[in-house]
């Protein structure tokens, strides 16, 4: 490949990744059927492939990719008039939601992603399929990558995203951002979806990397996006402000051969400070206005770590008034026990110690191995090494990433030898 076509793939590749998502709604909007829009879009950036290495990048390329996957879809539907009647049916269902977004400044293409957003998360579907379709949709992620992702062999997971377009196909899930009255109670199950896709990257559940930069990092890019589209919802400012103020911490979460670092250890001029100064004024905007959401209190804990100079000099009594408030929130027992282990820090070990203590009969914590290493730090802490092997063993036990468990048998070989 000369310089010329290889610097056209490039443009394709990025053009493609960055606006997949905008194509992709537009398309759907149009047609009403997302497998058609998957691949008269997919069709487009083939096209696209050929033609721009001979032609030279056209000035607009998203309208160009636009109109050629429109115009294949029209051929489509002459050919296949049973398949165009149906269409026809559901583009009237699509006519009725709601009128279409207008175009943009450039004139390129409407942007419908916010639709997409809301159908990708709907809450007929189940949330492992959720994450899956906006990975798909929204982040054009091709489904080996999204079964990487996740973890589970490719065909696994083309059949949990045929299900969920299946899903949407035969409940008649609209194409539409809810109404003003709808999005308060809809807006929640989005964020989570995006989060959730966040924290699997940031922090993975299992596999040979304690990170996964990739998937947090397309996290943030969506939620972005996401805020472009909903500037006046706090909460969005409150989950990007969350991730960028989690994620500027990433360089020196991990050694160099891909151990852990704890936060008491880690090199914090390592920290990205732009992001952290973007978080913090987006934490702001999260926690101005109005009753504070989940996602913007998050926001306010995380940027207390990240202005801290250390450990001991964290602000920790405001770390517990703000998890204080977060449980008023949002109560869960991983909630209560990051309060627990900041309780430790304010009032000392064996308050936060008792805490932890009180929630051991949650069946929801009994395979969360953070649990039982904060556990395990504690009774260390306190010189009651027994107790404190017992619970890095429980904690090696579950623990899903091999930075994980290669941390929690060096601390177990600490405690059994003290």
């Amino acid at each position: 490949m000369d310089e010329r076509a290889a610097g056209a793939a490039a443009s394709v590749e990025a053009m493609f990744r960055e606006e997949r998502g905008r194509l992709l709604a537009a398309l759907v909007r149009r047609f009403g059927d997302l497998d058609l829009a998957e691949e008269v879009a997919s069709e487009a950036m083939e096209a696209a492939l050929v033609r721009w290495p001979v032609d030279g990048v056209p000035p607009k390329p998203g309208a160009w990719l636009m109109t050629t996957a429109r115009r294949r879809a029209v051929d489509r539907l002459r050919r296949d008039r049973v398949y165009a009647a149906r269409l026809a049916v559901l583009q009237v269902e699509a006519d009725r939601a709601g009128p279409a977004a207008p175009a943009d400044a450039d004139g390129d293409l409407p942007d419908e992603r916010l639709q997409l957003f809301f159908t990708c998360a709907h809450p007929a579907l189940p949330d492992e399929d959720r994450a899956a379709l906006t990975l798909r949709c929204l982040a054009g992620l091709a489904t080996p990558e999204v079964a990487r992702a996740f973890l589970v062999p490719p065909a696994t997971m083309a059949k949990r995203i045929v299900r969920a377009k299946n899903k949407i196909r035969e409940a008649r899930i609209p194409f539409r951002v809810p109404g003003a009255d709808e999005l308060p109670g809809r807006l929640p199950g989005v964020l989570q979806v995006l989060y959730s896709i966040f924290t699997e990257g940031y922090a993975a559940s299992a596999g040979p990397d304690l990170q996964r930069p990739d998937l947090a990092e397309e996290a943030i890019r969506l939620v972005r996006i996401l805020r472009r589209l909903l500037p006046a919802e706090r909460e969005v400012a409150g989950l990007l402000a969350l991730m960028l103020l989690t994620y500027a911490r990433r360089a020196a979460r991990t050694g160099p051969d891909g151990e852990v670092v704890l936060l008491d250890d880690q090199d914090r001029r390592r920290w990205d400070r732009p992001m952290i100064e973007e978080g913090r004024e987006l934490a702001v905007v999260a926690l101005t206005g109005g009753p504070p959401g989940l996602y913007g209190v998050q926001a306010a804990i995380a940027a207390l770590h990240d202005e801290a100079p250390g450990v001991a000099g964290t602000d920790w009594p405001q770390v517990v008034a703000l998890y204080d408030v977060l449980l008023a929130i949002a109560p869960s027992p991983v909630v209560a026990m990051n309060r627990a282990v900041a309780v430790a820090m304010r009032d000392g070990l064996e308050a936060g110690l008792a805490l932890l203590d009180g929630l051991a009969g949650d069946p929801r914590l009994r395979g969360h191995h953070p649990y039982q290493a904060a556990r395990a730090d504690l009774l260390c802490r306190l010189g009651r090494f027994a107790e404190a092997a017992a619970a890095y063993r429980e904690a090696l036990r579950l623990a899903g990433t091999e930075p994980d468990r290669a941390h929690l048998r060096r601390r177990l070989r600490e405690a059994e030898g003290s």
